[in-house]
């Protein structure tokens, strides 16, 4: 068999996330499975790092699939890249061995959150990070995001609906700067469970606006209660942004 690699980058704006649903075409991994199916012939199904929210983007997401057939990978990428929608494109394609599996060989992954912090609304950036308009307190907000480091059961901080799989979840780093009017925040872990960093980051953003204390982020994870947490950031400022294997 033949396993092939793929690199992609997508605005995830109008799509139902990563994973395919049902009968719903309206995900990257069906678009991309669709256009894989019919230069090929057969029903062909891949399998992705990680599976974003709907709304989410992505400048690195990685995903593999085997064949019988025998493509070059120039071949691959550029039929990938004709027939999928502009706004999903294949960036590279690498024959790799046979073992390699996208999801399971992932060592850490890194995501990026994109505030906007202005009061006027930026009209090129509105699609692509979150306006916070009254102004945060970075510091503060750099304080709190050290209480996630580490390794802690994040049942607080997910919106998963099955707690039969575990929790845990260790987060490498975070950084957060300030460039332009943007607040970035960086995360980087060996996995995240389902809207994790999503109301990791909303949580923060109300630590920056003085409504969440930084000292009880340990209180609020001990809890693993999720009415504890602060809002759910919007998707449109998150970008799976690495994917180290």
């Amino acid at each position: 068999m033949n396993n092939y690699k793929l690199v992609i980058q997508y605005d995830g704006g109008r799509y139902k996330g990563w994973q395919r649903l049902g009968n719903s075409e309206n995900t990257i991994q069906g678009k991309i499975e669709n256009v894989l199916s019919e230069l090929i012939g057969r029903k062909i199904e891949i399998t992705g790092s990680s599976r974003t929210d709907a709304g989410v983007h992505a400048f690195q997401q990685i995903a593999n699939f085997k064949v019988r057939e025998n493509f070059t990978e120039k071949e691959l990428k550029t039929y990938l890249n004709k027939y999928l929608p502009q706004d999903i494109s294949i960036t590279d394609v690498t024959s790799v061995h046979e073992r390699f599996h996208a999801r399971y060989n992932a060592n850490d992954k890194t995501y990026l959150y994109k505030i906007w912090n202005e009061e006027h609304t930026n009209p090129f950036m509105r699609k692509y990070s979150m306006q916070v308009e009254e102004k945060l307190n970075i510091e503060k907000m750099k304080q709190a995001a050290q209480h996630f480091i580490g390794e802690h059961d994040f049942t607080a901080f997910s919106n998963a609906k099955s707690k039969k799989k575990s929790m845990v979840r260790k987060i490498y780093d975070i950084k957060l700067e300030e460039k332009a009017g943007f607040i970035q925040i960086r995360i980087r872990g060996n996995g995240f469970l389902y809207n994790m960093v999503r109301k990791m980051v909303g949580t923060l953003i109300e630590v920056g606006l003085g409504e969440i204390e930084a000292e009880t982020l340990p209180t609020i994870l001990n809890s693993k209660e999720r009415n504890q947490t602060g809002r759910l950031a919007d998707p449109a400022g998150l970008y799976l942004e690495k994917i180290d294997f």
